[in-house]
């Protein structure tokens, strides 16, 4: 908190944003203003929300610190950067960026918001340093709509792999380095997120799918029919790293690709070792790199899925109630900022305390749970009282003007 405290030119929001952030790390069941105001003992959630929608400071300048904190930790020469987007399920249609489009977190097309991430991965760990909200078109076309969300005037439509590369640029320059970039078929399939990677010499492995044409020294073929092509001896048999039920071992074959551009560019295939399913990669590197770090990069594909996993379930990263944007933003910094802490402590401790046979490494989940032991105080009787009569004074106030916009429509 000593590191974001310049941030806020008043001592009241500073004491404030470190309660939320302590809120985001407890162990509430739903995190959100109220709650979290309850939980620090305000009277009312008016100062929490005031905090994250009229409250004076700038979340992109967190936004920074946070990434900076990150780096400077988890720091790794052979880092890879992972992008990928994640969606929450909204009601309405006030919610800034929300619209019916597929997210995964449900698995289907939602009533949804969806935002990109930037996740940093390295051998010491990995937690997320940036973050831009996808706003659909239906959004950028409605100006209005947008300045009543609290957008900027300049807001215009960017797609997801067009928000990746601005993540990608804000982070190499800002003085930060990342050997590799990975992604799923969302970014892998943008020649225009290519190029500009190719163009900074960040070497990548991106997922592409199987009707996805690259050109070699024979012609220009499909991904899929270039695989039927690969003899068996060329398959090897590589772990991708370490899961839970121990080393993902699968059979990879790599194919050269034809470009006069600097550098080296290949077709890399994953052959799953029980089904036979297989997966496709663009690959570029500014020298030769052998087929097992090919490999390790796309293998850390899965650190952004653990971060949308423990970020929404330790951190509250999806459970912000805002409409606008930069309460958006300002939640969204704070519970990437709560992660990192997490992620950083744990980083720490396995540099301490190696595992051993008798004792497995901590893990966030557990230290988090002892940061709740050692932080968290039980609330009294009367703090619990008064916050009663406040949310049944605030249901009837909102009940009656309910009521009357009903009559008022009738």
């Amino acid at each position: 908190m000593g590191r974001i405290a310049g941030r806020f030119a008043r001592v009241e929001p500073r004491r404030r944003v470190r309660q939320l952030v302590l809120g985001l790390l407890s162990d509430l069941p739903r995190k959100n203003c109220w709650t979290i105001a309850e939980w620090a003992r305000e009277a009312t959630p008016d100062g929490m929300q005031h905090l994250l929608g009229r409250a004076k400071w700038d979340a992109d300048q967190v936004r920074d610190d946070v990434r900076d904190y990150a780096v400077e930790h988890l720091h790794d020469d052979q880092a890879v950067l992972v992008v990928d987007e994640t969606g929450d399920v909204k009601k309405g249609t006030g919610t800034v960026g929300v619209q019916r489009q597929y997210t995964g977190t449900a698995g289907r097309i939602e009533n949804a918001q969806v935002a990109v991430y930037l996740v940093y991965a390295g051998g010491r760990g990995h937690a997320a340093v940036d973050r831009e909200l996808y706003v659909p078109r239906s959004w950028t076309s409605d100006p209005d709509r947008c300045r009543a969300a609290g957008l900027g005037e300049e807001t215009s439509f960017a797609t997801k792999p067009e928000l990746a590369a601005r993540m990608v640029a804000r982070f190499l320059d800002a003085g930060h380095r990342a050997a590799w970039v990975a992604g799923d078929e969302v970014y892998g399939g943008n020649p225009k997120l290519r190029s500009a990677l190719e163009e900074r010499g960040t070497g990548y492995v991106l997922a592409v799918a199987c009707s996805h044409e690259v050109t070699t020294g024979a012609g220009k073929f499909r991904a899929d029919a270039l695989a039927k092509k690969v003899p068996r001896r060329a398959w090897q048999k590589l772990s991708a790293g370490s899961g839970a039920k121990g080393h993902r071992f699968y059979d990879w074959a790599v194919i050269d690709l034809a470009d006069p551009a600097p550098g080296s560019r290949q077709l890399l295939i994953r052959r799953n070792r029980t089904t036979g399913e297989l997966a496709y990669y663009r690959c570029y590197s500014p020298t030769l790199v052998p087929l097992a770090e090919l490999v390790r990069v796309a293998g850390s594909r899965w650190r952004v899925e653990e971060f949308f996993q423990s970020g929404k379930g330790l951190a509250g990263l999806d459970e912000h109630q805002v409409r606008r944007y930069a309460s958006w933003s300002r939640w969204v910094t704070l519970a990437m900022l709560a992660h990192a802490f997490l992620a950083v402590v744990r980083a720490d401790e396995h540099a301490r305390h190696p595992a051993s046979d008798a004792l497995v490494p901590l893990s966030c989940n557990e230290i988090q749970r002892l940061f709740i032991a050692l932080v968290v105080r039980p609330l009294d009787a009367g703090h619990r009282l008064g916050w009663s009569d406040w949310r049944r004074r605030h249901q009837a106030r909102s009940q009656t003007s309910h009521y009357r916009r009903q009559t008022a429509q009738a």
